[in-house]
Parts: C-alpha cells; sequence; structure tokens
C-alpha cells in the first residue's frame, strides 16, 4: 500500500497567511497539489498563494457564504482531496475578574465561533465537495486535519474560552470521522504545543522570551518550528491507515497551570 498521491489535486488551507498554515500549504504545494489559501490577511495571503501558484481567497470561517466560496476556489483546481484547519485565536480572560466580576460572555462565543464552529463550518462543506470527488483506492476520497492544542488537555490559567474550543475540536473528531467513513475521508487533529510563529513577535526581546518557554518543553528544549508541525499535518493527509486520531506534536510538554 502506498501513500495518498496528492499530484493534481487541490487544497485547502484555512489560516494560511501565516505560520502553520502557511507551513502545511507549502508543503502541500511541495507534494503537487494546488493549493487555496483561505485567510483574513489579503496582502499576506496573496503573497503566499502566489509563491505557491495557488490561489488567495478572503475567507471568514464562520462565513457559509465564505467558506463555499473558498471549497468552490479548490474545486476549480482539481479534486479536492485535503483540507487544514488552521484559523484560530484566542482571549486571554479569566472565569472572573481579579474584581470578582464574571467574563464577558460575548470573549467566549467568539472564541468558541471562530475556532470551534469555524472549523466545523469549513469542514463540513470541504467534505461535501470531497465526497463528489473520484474514489481513489481502497475508496479514499480525502483527509481533513483539524487544528486543536494542548490547552485542550492542559489549559493554563486563563484559558477558559481557548481551551473550551479545542477540547470542542478534538471530542468531534472520532464522531466526524465515523460520519464521513461512508464517503471514504479521514478526519484526524493535531494538537500542537508551543510552537514558534508570528504570535510571538520578532526582535530581541521575542527570542529572549521564547528561549525562556522552550525550557519547559520536555524534549527539545525549544520551540517547535511550524514546518516541524506541518510534517505531523502531511502524515496524516496522506497516510491511508490514519483516522480518527488525535496527536500531541509539543516535545513532550505538559503545562503547568500558569
Amino acid at each position: 500500500m502506498s501513500r495518498i498521491d496528492l499530484t493534481g489535486s487541490s487544497s485547502l488551507v484555512t489560516g494560511g497567511a501565516s505560520g502553520i498554515g502557511e507551513a502545511c500549504g507549502r508543503q502541500l504545494a511541495a507534494a503537487g497539489s494546488r493549493v487555496v489559501i483561505a485567510d483574513l490577511n489579503e496582502e499576506r495571503g496573496e503573497a503566499v498563494a502566489r509563491d505557491l501558484g495557488g490561489l488567495f481567497v478572503m475567507c471568514d470561517v464562520t462565513s457559509t457564504a465564505d467558506a463555499d466560496t473558498a471549497v468552490a476556489a479548490a474545486v476549480e483546481l482539481g479534486p479536492l482531496r485535503a483540507l487544514v484547519n488552521s484559523a484560530g485565536l484566542g482571549h486571554p480572560g479569566r472565569t472572573i475578574t481579579r474584581d470578582n466580576e464574571p467574563m464577558d460572555l460575548k470573549h467566549f462565543e467568539f472564541v468558541i465561533r471562530v475556532n470551534l464552529i469555524g472549523s466545523f463550518n469549513v469542514l463540513s462543506r470541504a467534505a461535501a465537495a470531497m465526497a463528489k470527488t473520484e474514489a481513489l483506492t481502497d475508496g479514499q476520497r480525502g483527509a481533513i486535519v483539524n487544528m486543536a492544542s494542548v490547552a485542550a488537555f492542559d489549559g493554563q490559567t486563563g484559558q477558559a474560552a481557548y481551551s473550551a474550543s479545542k477540547g470542542g475540536i478534538v471530542g468531534m473528531t472520532l464522531p466526524i470521522a465515523r460520519d464521513l467513513a461512508a464517503v471514504g475521508v479521514r478526519v484526524n487533529t493535531v494538537a500542537p504545543g508551543l510552537i514558534d510563529t508570528p504570535i510571538y513577535g520578532e526582535g530581541e526581546r521575542s527570542e529572549a522570551f521564547k528561549a525562556h518557554l522552550g525550557q519547559s518543553v520536555l524534549f527539545p528544549n525549544r520551540l517547535g518550528s511550524s514546518e516541524e508541525l506541518a510534517f505531523m499535518v502531511m502524515e496524516l493527509l496522506t497516510n491511508p491507515y490514519m483516522n480518527a486520531e488525535v496527536i500531541r506534536v509539543d516535545g513532550g510538554i505538559r503545562m503547568p497551570p500558569k
């Protein structure tokens, strides 16, 4: 049995304009897939898409219309075989403030809407397109990788919203994989640890902060790279026997309360 050959296929990467999503897009393009970068950052997204020979689509993952547009763009490029749900955000905040006031519910709802509902929104529409493609060996039609986080398991102080959103992604992995087994679409989830992305900023202070954070990683004692995370994503997309799994990619870290 051989790996899934993505040559001539299309793929869709949400949050693909930077960080983990960009790294996944680059590796998908290197594997021969035509990549659609779906993001809100038009300038950066256009640049990445041009570099990959793909397309950029402005996409709010919470919008069904935007998701449909992104999927349709991918289908125009070739049979849609891969989706990487990498768009996401966080909003740190404690359940109650230091003044013993409750968290503003709109912050919790926003994170859940983007990370969890947004992931399902794009996933369901991409899966419907994959179901219409011609089956490959074993009836394989496509594969989906969702992005969770170690925060789904080791949520830190102030991460209630983020952890809940990522825990939801972990929780829906198996039932969605069971739903989509009937059409030959596999679903897996990656739970990254501390990954070196633009969220940490740039410059000497940023590098010092990242080096300090890296000391908490079991081994190697550093932040992971977006490329390393993308290696696992590509494994899940192209290994035909990987399904319904949640895999931590974290250097062995277990996050402390703070």
